[in-house]
């Protein structure tokens, strides 16, 4: 048995399989910002060409995600996040998005 930190609150399965490694794509894609903009703008350009025209600009982008779905310290930095959200929605009761969402000021 995997010595378990008393600390961490105990995962499950689908939070270490799925939603863990989604929150990675979506900070991998915010730090890879600028490949998936070069990407992008090389298969808006290129139209249906795009999937030869666009190779260097998809193995750029592919290496950058790859490298940070490849990291310990990233995937460690998420799992930490991930558990933050999630003791803050135990807590509150108010999904994150909500959270975040700005309540007016004046009616």
């Amino acid at each position: 048995m995997e010595a378990v930190n008393a600390e961490e609150p105990q995962l499950r399965h689908v939070e270490k399989d799925v939603l863990i490694p989604k929150l990675m794509r979506e900070k991998a894609k915010e730090r890879c910002a600028d490949r998936v903009q070069a990407f992008n703008h090389c298969c808006k350009e290129s139209g249906f060409f795009m999937v030869f025209k666009c190779r260097e600009e998809n193995a750029a982008l592919k290496e950058c995600l790859t490298l940070h779905y490849n990291d310990p310290a990233f995937f460690e930095l998420c799992k930490q996040e991930y558990i933050q959200e999630k003791l803050e929605f135990e807590r509150t009761g108010i999904p994150s998005k909500k959270r975040k969402q700005k309540l007016p000021t004046s009616m």
